[in-house]
């Protein structure tokens, strides 16, 4: 995770957070990436409990080469689990059970606590819009982090 002031490493971040998953059950963590916008933003944090399974619709964090993502589960395939980031055009390679490290019960934004597994009609038309097109997802992330800047 860099830019972290803690410095920490990535892998030793990674490591920690799953560690902390194993040993309490919880975690939260402050999302920075794109990829589910605009079910879950930059600067939402997340609501993570430990998992072994999960279902379809449902918010996953898991962990693949040292770093942690939170996708939502479009599929399964015997032991496998299929993810996909809201906006992203493709799913990403299958995770295995020991990728797995929980799932996300709830976004904590701007103060409020949304469910995490519930996404509104509008939310996956502009996910599907920024998945298909780049400059669509630009200016949506253009204008989300502008927004943000001026306090809407």
């Amino acid at each position: 995770m860099r830019g972290e002031p803690w410095s920490l490493g990535e892998a030793t971040w990674c490591a920690l957070a799953a560690e902390t998953l194993r040993s309490c059950g919880q975690l939260r963590l402050q999302v920075r990436g794109w990829s589910m916008f605009p079910s879950v933003r930059p600067g939402d944090r997340l609501m993570i409990e430990r998992a072994d399974e999960a279902r379809v619709g449902e918010i996953v964090l898991f962990r693949r080469d040292r770093r942690l993502c939170a996708h939502r589960v479009v599929g399964k395939r015997g032991t496998k689990i299929l993810t996909r980031g809201d906006a992203m055009a493709s799913p990403d390679p299958e995770v295995d059970g020991e990728e797995l490290l929980g799932t996300v019960r709830f976004i904590v934004r701007d103060g409020r606590l949304l469910e995490a597994g519930k996404q509104r009609v509008a939310e996956r038309a502009v996910g599907a819009m920024m998945a298909r097109s780049g400059v669509a997802a630009r200016v949506v992330a253009g204008w989300h982090t502008r927004r943000r800047a001026v306090g809407i």
